[in-house]
């Protein structure tokens, strides 16, 4: 078996210490002070560039629940080992809400709109973090998602019920809309209890209900500007999309939730519970991981540990998650 290193990523950070200079002739030199700490907590944007596409991953939080939920067919024993050896909770898997914030031909796009209040307290720091990068929810002029699951759309809707970002295009995929929203979903596929499902469903209609008279839905493998494509995802829900960013020959590959976090689902093969359609979902996970790994493409996972960016490496046994460097 191929045995692979992963996660060896170090940032160094270098301090000069001050002291008197003997013998100096003429001013001395000036000494930056430490700023005072804030105690603020830590950045929750982070930039980068995919060709001439500005592109910065925006946290929405976190949420997360019992490790089971997330790996549905792995055996307990397993799983437990698995998440000991690196070094995660046993009880609970946190799993981030990673959006991308994208500029491309003069407008900014924001892939997928985080989860706001709907599935937790930690949810709900995308607007913190667009403020950080100097824009507000009235600067957006698309939003387009990738399913819509509460934690992908919870923050369509203000507390005050209007929508949050004012002149925005919304797009949702049209066999999503078509379960979700216009229909009764039945939830009972997931493994949560029966009250969850119910929450679950009302969340989706509640954050939707400010957008749907203008919602613009799309079939999922279509392409949405230059140098914003879709890729058919369906399986964990009817009509999910991938997206693929693209900019002369550079690539970035955003998975949605064809996996939940790396060291269950993609350097394991545990398929995630919440999966509508098993099959089709371990089909297009294997398809897309497939081309992610032979094309060597950046990667950003929505729930991955943030800023969610690497790549994914076919080994001999099937793939390993490879975190992509830090880029100051």
């Amino acid at each position: 078996m191929l045995t692979i290193n992963r996660r060896k990523i170090m940032l160094t950070a270098v301090a000069g210490a001050s002291g008197a200079l003997l013998g100096h002739v003429g001013p001395r030199p000036v000494f930056a002070q430490p700023a005072p700490s804030t105690r603020s907590g830590n950045a929750g944007h982070y930039r980068f560039q995919v060709g001439d596409i500005a592109a910065t991953v925006l946290s929405d939080g976190t949420i997360g629940g019992p490790p089971r939920i997330y790996a549905g067919d792995a055996p307990e024993a397993a799983l437990e080992e698995v998440l000991r050896r690196a070094f995660l909770p046993t009880d609970r898997m946190t799993l981030n809400l990673n959006t991308l914030l994208l500029e491309i031909g003069g407008r900014r796009v924001l892939l997928e709109a985080g989860a706001g209040s709907t599935m937790g307290p930690n949810g709900g720091r995308l607007f913190d973090n667009l403020r950080a990068i100097g824009l507000s929810p009235a600067d957006i002029d698309l939003v387009v998602i990738s399913h819509t699951h509460p934690d992908h759309v919870g923050n369509l809707r203000t507390a005050e019920g209007g929508p949050a970002f004012p002149r925005a295009r919304v797009l949702a995929p049209k066999a999503d809309w078509a379960f979700f929203v216009e229909g009764d979903p039945d939830l009972s596929y997931m493994p949560v209890p029966k009250e969850f499902q119910q929450r679950f469903a009302a969340n989706i209609k509640e954050s939707v209900q400010p957008v749907a008279g203008g919602i613009e839905l799309y079939e999922a493998g279509t392409e949405l500007l230059p140098g914003l494509t879709t890729i058919a995802a369906s399986g964990h829900t009817p009509g999910m999309a991938a997206f693929l960013v693209h900019s002369g020959g550079d690539q970035l590959l955003l998975t949605a939730d064809l996996a939940y976090h790396p060291v269950v689902n993609i350097d394991r093969p545990w398929r995630p519970g919440p999966d509508r359609d098993q099959e089709a979902a371990a089909t297009a996970r294997t398809r897309i991981f497939d081309r992610a790994a032979a094309d060597r493409m950046l990667v950003l996972g929505f729930h991955y540990p943030f800023p969610g960016l690497g790549r994914i490496l076919r080994t001999d046994s099937g793939y390993a998650w490879v975190p992509a460097g830090w880029q100051f």
